[in-house]
């Protein structure tokens, strides 16, 4: 740095907003191919002193999206020094690890009518369309507590119907038997997807995670349809976790096993996570052979018990994909956490996933009549947020292109 502002050649804290501002403009060159104009700084530290003649590395990173707004956020090391006499004037030492002088985070606006695409090469690229999942049924919500849970195939049909016209493009499928009872019934689910598939056009995925205590052989019920009543994607539990007061069982071996089937069917997996270890597991199923990248991955976040849902978790979470490349993930908000984790997964570039498997309110006190209104509330986040709302053959291509390898489990 040069240009000292004040006694002993301390320079002025506002030359690191300097910088911060051209890597902002290059962040909005290579996101939207325009300048942009940087709206407003939220926050800005001041962390160390920076002296004239110190190397400042600065950067930047695009945290969340907007419409026309990109928030970014910056840091600026130092990383060398110069040396005092008696050494040269010229003499330097490189510091043993870079000191953080300055961090900040703020907001850049590039008008829509200003946006086009920059050059190959030169692009971070906002975020494609989102996918929204409607969960519809599950297996823990009960007609005691909301009536709008649809229980038979005809009122499964109806509702996914709605929620497809709502913006959802993937059906997570739960059964229930004649008494509303959670079931993995292969029969149950035939008729399920049948109607599905006349009313609308939507992925289906079906659970492979049934209910609490069920055991493996029947979790896998819906595995065993063929042809048009197939599904195209279902669930791969990677771990056992604390749900609610229960345990909701998936041992290593049981998790190796459904993987083996799901692949065997032909299916698509979407692999569901409840803690930040389900990560490790997943490595080790794509270390064996029993998955291949890319990934699909869901994050449950908010289970009594697993992972809490809140922003550093997920923030955490998407980080570690970054041992998945190409892979594509998910949030599913349980209870009130629905809301703020589909707000916070639209922004950050992931899927959501709503519906009343996994809450039943659309505000404090008022129950959701169905999932789509669930669906369309998370088709306005997604509009909010600047993103397109995957149409079905979108989700398909983003989704269904994932092989899975059969391996031996060991």
């Amino acid at each position: 740095m040069s240009k000292p502002h004040y006694g002993g050649n301390l320079v002025d804290g506002a030359q690191m907003l300097s910088l911060f501002g051209d890597v902002a403009t290059e962040l909005c060159v290579r996101a939207d191919g325009d300048e942009g104009l940087f709206r407003a700084y939220d926050s800005v530290e001041f962390l160390a002193p920076v002296y004239s003649g110190d190397f400042i590395e600065a950067r930047g990173e695009i945290v969340s999206w907007g419409r026309t707004s990109l928030k970014m956020v910056f840091t600026a090391h130092k990383l060398i020094s110069p040396l005092t006499p008696p050494h040269a004037a010229s003499a330097a030492q490189v510091h043993s690890a870079p000191i953080l002088v300055c961090r900040a985070s703020g907001t850049c606006v590039v008008p829509v009518e200003f946006r086009r695409s920059p050059l190959p090469g030169e692009q971070i690229g906002r975020p494609g369309p989102c996918i929204i999942t409607a969960a519809i049924v599950g297996a823990e919500t009960t007609r005691e507590q909301t009536k709008y849970l649809p229980i038979t195939a005809e009122e499964i049909g109806e509702e996914a119907a709605r929620c497809a016209r709502a913006g959802a493009s993937v059906i997570h499928l739960h059964v229930r038997d004649d008494a509303g009872q959670p079931s993995q019934d292969t029969e149950r689910f035939r008729a399920a997807i049948r109607a599905i598939r006349q009313r609308c056009d939507v992925v289906i995925q079906t659970s492979t995670g049934g209910a609490v205590g069920m055991p493996i052989a029947e979790r896998c019920g819906p595995l065993q349809l063929t042809g048009s009543d197939a599904p195209e994607m279902a669930t791969l539990n990677v771990g056992t976790i604390n749900f609610g007061d229960d345990i909701f069982v998936n041992r290593r071996q049981d998790t190796m096993q459904v993987a083996q089937r799901i692949a065997a069917a032909g299916l698509v997996p979407e692999v569901e996570l409840y803690d930040l270890g389900h990560l490790d597991i997943a490595r080790e199923l794509l270390d064996k052979g029993l998955l291949q990248l890319p990934l699909h991955v869901q994050f449950v976040l908010g289970v009594r018990g697993a992972l809490a849902a809140s922003k550093r978790n997920l923030e955490l979470l998407v980080e570690r994909m970054q041992d998945f490349p190409g892979s594509s993930w998910g949030v599913a908000g349980v209870g009130r956490h629905q809301l703020p984790m589909a707000e916070l997964a639209a922004a950050l570039g992931g899927n959501i996933r709503v519906g009343l498997e996994d809450n039943i309110y659309i505000e404090k006190g008022v129950l959701a009549e169905g999932s789509a209104p669930l669906v369309e509330r998370a088709a306005k986040i997604c509009q909010a947020s600047g993103r397109k709302v995957a149409s079905a053959a979108e989700a398909r291509k983003i989704l269904l292109t994932r092989p899975v390898a059969v391996a031996p489990a060991s």
